[in-house]
């Protein structure tokens, strides 16, 4: 039986499993190299740096959020103001859980975002595209109203609002009583700041 070919998708994966074994500061290449069976020259035929690799699997790791994320933006049919209700609780849900349930990886995240890498860079712009999608929406619908504000300016004043429940610097919070209603109330503050009927809008 032929042995299964190395792709990038496969060091990725593999490299996930390292970071949660040995945290980002200890996880080398050639440990990715040995749990796949291959040399760590093969590894650096797809990435050709460590931090290129870490990049990589980091990203690869906040698109399944994104991804997510984009579904609910897209959503057809549903009021505006539910639709960012449902974004904003996801987003807080998500980083949450990978704060909580892959604390190795989390490292890894709060380790790029010190360094400003682009990879974390592009998730904000992405997450904030989606944002002003839904702005758009609920504006053109008569559900928003962003006042002298274009609707990128204003979404990304919700995601700035919002920041205590996804910005990484925040995740000792993310665990402590009472996060939840205030999460609740932040989200009713945002919902009338931009015009919404929150009585009409819940669910």
């Amino acid at each position: 039986m032929a042995p299964e070919p190395l792709t990038a998708e496969r060091i990725l994966e593999a490299t996930e499993e390292v970071l949660r074994r040995h945290g980002p500061a200890k996880a080398t290449v050639v440990d990715v190299a040995r749990a796949l069976g291959v040399s760590h020259g093969s590894v650096y035929r797809h990435f050709r740096t460590k931090a290129e690799l870490r990049e990589a699997v980091t990203k690869r790791w906040l698109d399944r959020t994104t991804e997510t994320l984009q579904q609910i933006a897209q959503a057809e049919g549903e009021p505006t103001p539910k639709v960012l209700r449902q974004w904003l609780a996801e987003l807080f849900a998500a980083k949450r859980h990978k704060a909580g349930g892959d604390p190795e990886l989390f490292a890894t995240y709060e380790v790029l975002l010190d360094e400003n890498s682009t990879v974390i860079e592009q998730h904000i712009a992405d997450l904030v595209g989606q944002l002003t999608h839904i702005v758009e929406e609920g504006v053109q619908r008569g559900e928003f109203t962003a006042g002298d504000s274009d609707a990128t300016a204003t979404a990304r004043a919700v995601f700035d609002a919002t920041g205590r429940f996804h910005d990484p610097a925040y995740a000792p919070e993310w665990s402590r009583p009472g996060i939840e209603d205030a999460f609740t109330s932040v989200l009713e503050l945002v919902l009338r700041g931009l015009g919404a009927d929150t009585h009409g809008s819940a669910g």
